[in-house]
């Protein structure tokens, strides 16, 4: 992987949140530490070349959980590939929209969800990947943005290594003890 200046080392990560982007998200939409196969790239212009989201590794079948609470806006076809897309709820905040694709959806519009909540599985055909992953997007209004800004800095980096007690071991001695 190859991170950007001041990014946490992920493709297309942020190395801080853009203005008018809260960190809302509680959870990946796949997984719990996916890889990134392709960050986001945004186009020079409108209708320029670039990749408008992240792809996540996911094997087909795997739940797609919504990253913050909203409303569901829209589950069904798009180009023959299954569409999620959800809109976010933040009070005061600017309108933002989450999209996850290719995605055979459970939920239907209207319906609201939580954080965390199923909105549908991977679909294993669609995926513009080598492998099956999930195309996650993010919008405010018609402009996209790079859906990893809403993950907390504790989401995106694994933080510090614990070490943990082995087993059958006894604990090391404090000096002066």
């Amino acid at each position: 992987m190859s991170g950007r200046p001041g990014g946490s080392g992920l493709p297309g990560a942020p190395g801080g949140t853009p203005a008018g982007v809260p960190a809302v998200g509680r959870v990946w939409p796949v997984g719990v530490r996916p890889a990134v196969l392709r960050g986001w790239e945004p186009p020079a212009t409108p209708y320029g070349p670039g990749h408008r989201g992240v792809d996540l590794a996911a094997p087909a079948g795997a739940p797609v959980r919504a990253v913050a609470a909203g409303r569901v806006v829209f589950a069904g076809q798009v180009a023959g590939r299954g569409v999620v897309s959800v809109a976010l709820t933040l009070p005061g905040g600017p309108p933002l929209r989450t999209t996850y694709e290719p995605v055979h959806p459970s939920v239907t519009a209207g319906d609201q969800v939580a954080a965390g909540a199923v909105v549908g599985t991977v679909e294993g055909t669609g995926s513009h990947c080598p492998a099956a992953c999930v195309h996650w997007g993010l919008l405010s209004g018609d402009t996209y943005l790079n859906p990893l800004s809403l993950l907390p800095p504790w989401l995106l980096t694994p933080g510090p290594p614990r070490l943990l007690p082995v087993l059958g071991e006894p604990p090391p001695s404090r000096p002066g003890a």
